[in-house]
């Protein structure tokens, strides 16, 4: 895709856990394809800092746990107070547990699908309400992976949710349709983000296998030439659904993964 081929002008992106990993980079892309965004992140010192690399009026950082329904709505008043509008919403905000099933807590399980999907859900329905309120549609992104569709041992909580975005949705693109509000899921591999990088010896450990025989044996061998993604891959991918012009694209999941789990 060539850097002038999607124009986001005049538009304005929530991103979700955006202050570093693939949030970030989604934040740099849309910038550069002309949005103004707003960083949402637990971390806003980190938030801050990445919106000041932006450029003044660009961006701005909002401090937001999303799975507290009283900062998911009070952030998303302040991108609309600060911008005027919403018009994309990226949920990227999302973290890993990797335990056998019959170890794992309910508290861990409830943990991890809160923050995949509970906020997904508390974001979208903000979102909704402030794109129906304007009347000039929009997009909602929400952070997939390839685990929206196939399995990984250890990862329940983690797959069930990724899954269940897809499900979310293909809901939202048939309740936003009447609106102009598309939904869409970027489903990425494996992507050396402090996540990915965190479960590598947890991997190793468990397997009793070298650091270098996950990465290769274990996280790439599916892929057709044993890459990881990129965040700039995921970046572009999101920025494709954000930029797209009409509802002909919507409902819809699309795998960034060097050819790991071909549909």
């Amino acid at each position: 895709m060539q850097p002038d081929a999607v124009t986001l002008q005049g538009r304005v992106a929530l991103v979700t856990g955006a202050a570093s990993g693939i949030g970030a980079a989604v934040a740099r892309r849309l910038v550069a394809a002309g949005a103004q965004v707003a960083i949402a992140d637990l971390d806003l010192a980190q938030a801050e800092r990445l919106a000041a690399s932006l450029g003044s009026g660009v961006a701005i950082a909002v401090a937001m746990d999303v799975t507290e329904e009283a900062q998911v709505e009070a952030g998303v008043a302040a991108v609309v107070q600060q911008f005027g509008r919403l018009d994309i919403l990226v949920s990227n905000a999302g973290v890993q547990h990797v335990q056998p099933i019959v170890e794992l807590s309910l508290a861990d399980w409830r943990r991890v699908t809160a923050i995949h999907l509970d906020a997904a859900f508390l974001t979208t329905r903000a979102a909704m309400r402030a794109m129906q309120t304007q009347g000039a549609g929009g997009s909602i992104i929400y952070m997939g992976s390839v685990h929206s569709k196939e399995a990984s041992p250890y990862k329940a909580p983690y797959v069930a949710a990724k899954h269940a975005l897809i499900g979310l949705a293909k809901v939202v693109a048939r309740e936003g349709a009447v609106d102009g509000i598309r939904a869409n899921v970027v489903c990425p591999g494996f992507v050396l983000t402090p996540l990915v990088q965190r479960q590598i010896p947890e991997h190793a450990a468990r397997l009793g296998i070298s650091e270098d025989a996950v990465r290769s044996q274990v996280l790439l061998k599916d892929t057709v030439d044993g890459e990881f993604t990129t965040v700039e891959d995921v970046a572009e991918a999101v920025l494709f659904f954000a930029g797209f012009g009409s509802n002909a694209l919507t409902g819809q999941s699309l795998v960034v993964s060097h050819g790991w789990s071909m549909q």
